[in-house]
């Protein structure tokens, strides 16, 4: 007789490796500064690199809170609050670099942990994040290859929207399309397009997601352009000048 377990969540195991990945193409970006690097800005506004070294770390300790609360049952929040999250950030920004590669090392090692002792039937457990947002546990790892992939970009080390991985900006699409903006009132209904054909719809309007097939009443506004400019400018990381608009001109979206 064989236990009745759930399959794991589709694509688990292989975001599991394109963590690792991320991580370990970020840990060579930043073993490449030095101490006085480090306390330069970032590409985001009010932050040094330090700064986003320190969240970076303390993000993947914070995923490890949910992947516990997933596995246990006992709710365990992100953070103890918002006040300790950005106390924490700052507290650690004036490290040197090589404190700042051991904890991020480390912090990385114990969400792996967290991540493989995840019972595949806890893979579809839901639980709160930061300000009251849902997600499924397995779907953590989503959100942390996210945090790694686009705080590469944001430390200014010459990693660009344009080198991300094509997995990660399709996945990122998907995401921002389908969950992040979807049914936002700060949003106008929007029709995305890249050049090979595929179509997204996202804010306020009832068809979100990808589009496979033409469901009629197309929004009025149309922005099309590669699959990396798109990301950058619903990410906040670029003005979005080689999109094309139609509709209307190209409107500001809420930062995540």
């Amino acid at each position: 007789m064989t236990d009745n377990v759930p399959d794991p969540a589709p694509g688990f195991a292989q975001d599991a490796v394109f963590v690792r990945e991320a991580t370990d193409r970020l840990l060579v970006s930043v073993s490449k500064l030095d101490d006085e690097a480090v306390g330069e800005p970032s590409l985001l506004p009010d932050w040094t690199r330090g700064h986003l070294l320190a969240h970076v770390a303390r993000n993947a300790d914070a995923l490890v809170n949910l992947l516990t609360w997933a596995r246990t049952g006992v709710r365990t929040p992100m953070y103890a609050s918002a006040e300790a999250r950005a106390a924490d950030i700052a507290d650690g920004a004036d490290r040197p670099l090589a404190v700042h590669l051991d904890d991020l090392r480390s912090s990385a090692d114990r969400f792996d942990a967290a991540a493989a002792a995840l019972p595949p039937d806890r893979h579809q457990y839901e639980l709160e994040m930061r300000n009251g947002v849902t997600e499924r546990a397995a779907r953590l790892l989503f959100r942390r290859l996210t945090e790694v992939e686009l705080h590469r970009v944001d430390l200014g080390v010459g990693y660009g929207i344009e080198q991300l991985p094509t997995s990660f900006v399709d996945a990122e699409l998907d995401f921002l399309t389908g969950k992040k903006f979807a049914g936002h009132v700060d949003v106008p209904a929007i029709e995305l397009r890249t050049p090979d054909g595929r179509r997204w719809r996202t804010g306020r309007t009832e068809h979100t997601g990808a589009v496979t097939e033409d469901v009629g009443d197309a929004p009025h506004l149309v922005v099309s352009g590669a699959p990396t400019e798109l990301v950058g400018w619903l990410t906040g990381r670029g003005k979005g000048t080689r999109l094309d608009t139609r509709g209307g001109p190209l409107p500001a979206v809420p930062p995540l």
